[in-house]
């Protein structure tokens, strides 16, 4: 049986999903009726089957909780597209088991979705042929699911994170954003006991744990997380690096080298740049060389001997293969 909600149920279902709690007078001030209208909206709500409730405190609030059932979510109309966009894409292989869960997703969005839109899904579809990649990390899709919902709620993350020699190490954090580079998926936390801010690979947590202890929020110290892991992936110390100096414009190189950070990238003028690389594998590092090698312009690298021995070394093989 499908139920038609008035438009302030809708409104108000809107608002409790958009948020884990509100207060009864934060709602009536949004939805600009009384606190007794409130509550007798938020009845009709349970009525039809969704899980409201009740919190304590001052003034009282309500929250949509988790019940036996899925409840229906609400999107607008580009919100609609974004998600199946997403499902379109999450073959991608950097979240383990979600892409047969995507497929399904998709064929219950596209059978609700109104006419207006059909049209438009369709045509992403139609034109989106999605690129399995399974020879990064891939994230499991409880952790990132664990991450993220510590991230809404400002809920303390407990968990041993394994560092890049292999050790773990135990760490105590304030989540702020989930941020995916290059088929990797990072967490910006704020660490409390090293009273800084600090950028972890997902893959890489060990047993994540939400406390159930609340933090207020801290402003991060950049204007986004996208600019804030950008620098901590640029100033990181990784085992091998190099700086090379290209005879070709910026731009060129940027999409050249695609997907590299483009802050790695800086033009020296309008015909040349610099390109810093950093890896923690000799090979990782030894291709990205031998991807500006394929670009039809002279440069000069600045590099470790074991860097420079690696790279002769592969380089000789290939000539060799050549010579044959």
């Amino acid at each position: 049986m499908t139920t038609t909600l008035p438009a302030r149920l809708l409104r108000l279902l809107s608002l409790l999903q958009s948020r884990r709690e509100w207060s009864g007078g934060e709602l009536a001030h949004r939805l600009e009726v009384t606190g007794r209208t409130v509550r007798r909206d938020i009845d009709r709500l349970r009525e039809l089957g969704y899980p409201v409730e009740s919190t304590t405190g001052t003034a009282g609030g309500y929250r949509l909780a988790s019940g036996k059932n899925l409840p229906p979510l609400l999107l607008d109309d580009d919100e609609a597209v974004a998600v199946a966009a997403g499902l379109l894409t999450a073959a991608s292989g950097s979240v383990t088991g979600i892409e047969e869960s995507s497929i399904r997703a998709l064929a219950k969005l596209e059978q609700v979705l109104p006419t207006r839109l059909r049209g438009r899904v369709g045509a992403l579809a139609g034109a989106t042929v999605p690129v399995v990649v399974r020879d990064g990390p891939q994230v499991d899709a409880g952790t990132l699911a664990l991450v993220g919902a510590a991230c809404r709620d400002h809920e303390v993350l407990s968990f041993d994170y394994e560092k890049r020699g292999g050790a773990a190490e135990s760490r105590r954090v304030e989540p702020h954003s989930l941020v995916a580079v290059r088929g990797l998926w990072y967490l910006i936390a704020f660490d409390r006991d090293r009273e800084d801010w600090r950028t972890f690979r997902v893959d890489r947590l060990i047993r994540p744990l939400a406390t159930g202890r609340r933090f207020e929020p801290r402003a991060l110290p950049a204007e986004s997380p996208a600019a804030h892991i950008r620098r901590s992936i640029i100033d990181a110390p990784y085992r091998y690096s190099a700086q090379i100096t290209v005879q070709a414009p910026a731009e060129t190189v940027r999409e050249h080298l695609h997907p590299l950070l483009p802050d790695r990238v800086a033009p020296i003028d309008e015909h040349s740049c610099t390109v810093r690389l950093g890896e923690d594998a000799l090979p990782a590092i030894t291709r990205r060389v031998l991807d500006l090698a394929v670009l039809d312009a002279d440069f000069t690298i600045d590099a470790p001997d074991d860097l420079r021995d690696h790279l002769r070394s592969r380089l000789g093989r290939l000539l060799a293969v050549l010579a044959r």
